[in-house]
């Protein structure tokens, strides 16, 4: 129609269980007003199975349909209308749906060359004097429901087989397979957990072999007995290392065996199409190729097992089936949107429509829980940085409440008062950093001072003087002249101000040393005559000293 832009049918969600609510709506995107006697909605669910015998020579194609649900709905306008016809205006229009899916359990949507089970949606839009148009969009359906924690399910199964061997002068020996399993349902994305336990007392070598088969058998009530056609494909294989002769040993599957993801169990739902698994346990042998072979029943599920009084839930995910599986190998061609040769561009992958999903459980993974409970330890280093800032965090907030304090305090407008505050300022946080540095320092040295011998401790504060060298005299030099050099370094005019300067001690009379800070109170106005008086002093006593040489030489 050229005056319908955009006609499309949505829905909430793709995937749906038995008894949910399905809903959705229609979009209608017109250019013109035109008549509309009414929008009918098909909600349908159908089984179909087709495929080509041939009767008395005759190549003939059979099928047989199975319906599920049948719902209709119109959701604008009347299913009969009389008189004038209503008319529908330009511009883009919403008309919602919703429909109730039957609580009965429904089969799970399938897709194959000879059976397909489809749930879809019909919308028709019902014009007058035209063709129609019609849309039609399809979903998935999750079930049957089979939970893998009914009782029925949670029961362990076991086999055995044995087997009696001749060799030679008929001496029998026995060879025997055990094997159990701890639980008969799984999904999808869950492992196997399968135990075997292997007594070879034969004269050659066997393997343990499991296999899991999938069979599908597809029917159709034609004639008396009807037609049947079977189908089946191995979902996974596992062969075990040899196991030598006169030798017993046991296998545990573990994580080994994953299900791949494909079509749940479906028997006694559909008449027309039946799944069913069965894993096949044999040990053989591979000289003689005799074997022993037992088969166990598995139920693929639509509820995961739960850990009973875990918190922990499994985690779900919904996936296409795998490509060699039935269910996921084949694609119709309803549903493949291909692409038109031009000459220039080559062929591409065909654009898919529809693909039924299926549950796949996640397993779930403890090496997080793990990594976030281990924690590295702290090492000393850290230690050491973390009380150097515990002890520069109050200095600075000491600091910061004294900066407040004095800016608080009214200024007297004397320079000199404010350069000499800021000064002892800078002077008391310069100290209360160096304390700060000079802890870590200290304790090195305690553990160094424990470690030592009690005749050897000494405190960090008590500088010892180990006994000094005297430097040997050199051949130019004399004692006379050092007497005379000694005492023209005495006799030296001292510049005021100037004081007394000690030499610096050797570093080999030191055995410990750490950094001290001596604070020297500032001299006072008396305190510098005294120290006038006495330099006066010694000079009228060097004078003194330096006549007596020159009187006792005249003599």
């Amino acid at each position: 129609m050229d005056y319908i832009r955009e006609f499309d049918i949505r829905l909430e969600k793709e995937m749906y269980y038995a008894g949910e609510q399905l809903s959705g709506v229609v979009i209608l995107d017109t250019i013109e007003n035109f008549k509309l006697r009414a929008i009918r909605v098909v909600l349908r669910g159908k089984a179909h199975t087709e495929w080509k015998v041939i009767i008395s020579g005759d190549r003939r194609t059979v099928k047989d349909d199975q319906y599920f649900i049948d719902d209709r709905s119109v959701i604008w306008g009347k299913e009969k209308v009389e008189g004038a016809v209503p008319i529908l205006p330009r511009g883009m229009h919403q008309f919602p749906f919703r429909f109730q899916l039957p609580e009965t359990s429904l089969p799970c949507s399938f897709e194959s060359k000879c059976g397909t089970i489809r749930y879809y949606l019909k919308v028709t839009v019902d014009i007058p004097y035209a063709s129609p148009p019609q849309g039609v969009k399809y979903f998935t359906i999750i079930g049957p429901h089979i939970d893998c924690m009914d009782d029925s399910y949670l029961k362990p199964i076991r086999g055995e087989c044995k087997r009696k061997t001749c060799c030679l002068c008929c001496e029998r020996r026995v060879v025997s397979l055990r094997t159990q399993l701890d639980r008969s349902a799984y999904c999808c994305g869950e492992s196997l957990r399968v135990k075997a336990d292997i007594d070879n007392q034969s004269e050659e070598e066997a393997r343990l072999r499991l296999k899991l088969v999938q069979h599908v058998e597809y029917f159709i009530d034609r004639g008396v007995l009807g037609v049947q056609k079977e189908v089946s494909h191995t979902i996974l294989e596992y062969r075990s290392a040899p196991v030598s002769p006169h030798t017993r040993t046991k296998w545990d599957s573990q994580q080994s065996l994953v299900v791949s993801t494909m079509p749940p169990t479906l028997a006694g739902i559909c008449r027309l199409i039946q799944i069913y698994y069965v894993l096949k346990v044999n040990l053989e042998f591979e000289k003689t190729g005799e074997d022993l072979l037992m088969h166990f029943p598995i139920t693929v599920g639509t509820v995961p097992f739960r850990i009973p009084n875990s918190k922990q839930k499994p985690k779900i995910q919904y996936e296409v089936a795998s490509d060699h599986v039935e269910g996921g190998m084949y694609i119709g061609p309803e549903f493949q949107l291909g692409q038109v040769y031009d000459g220039t561009t080559e062929f591409g992958d065909s654009i898919v429509l529809y693909r039924p999903v299926y549950i796949n459980v996640i397993p779930s993974t403890a090496a997080t829980t793990n990594s976030s409970a281990a924690q590295p330890a702290p090492t000393s280093s850290s230690k050491l940085k973390s009380l150097k800032n515990a002890i520069l965090k109050p200095s600075s907030t000491s600091t910061t409440s004294q900066a407040e304090a004095n800016s608080s305090k009214p200024s007297d407008g004397s320079e000199k008062e404010s350069s000499s505050k800021s000064s002892a300022k800078s002077k008391s946080s310069k100290v209360q950093k160096m304390h700060a540095l000079a802890l870590p320092s200290l304790q090195s040295i305690a553990k160094k001072r424990s470690s030592l011998p009690d005749n050897t401790k000494t405190h960090p504060f008590n500088f010892t003087k180990s006994p000094i060298l005297k430097p040997e005299p050199s051949c130019s030099t004399s004692p006379h002249q050092d007497e005379k050099s000694k005492e023209q370094a005495s006799t030296k005019p001292k510049s005021k101000g100037e004081s007394d300067v000690q030499s610096p001690p050797d570093s080999n009379t030191i055995i410990s040393c750490e950094t001290v800070i001596i604070v020297e109170p500032k001299p006072t106005n008396s305190n510098r005559k005294n120290e006038g008086d006495l330099d006066g002093n010694n000079k009228e006593a060097s004078d003194e000293d330096d006549k007596k040489p020159t009187e006792k030489a005249s003599e």
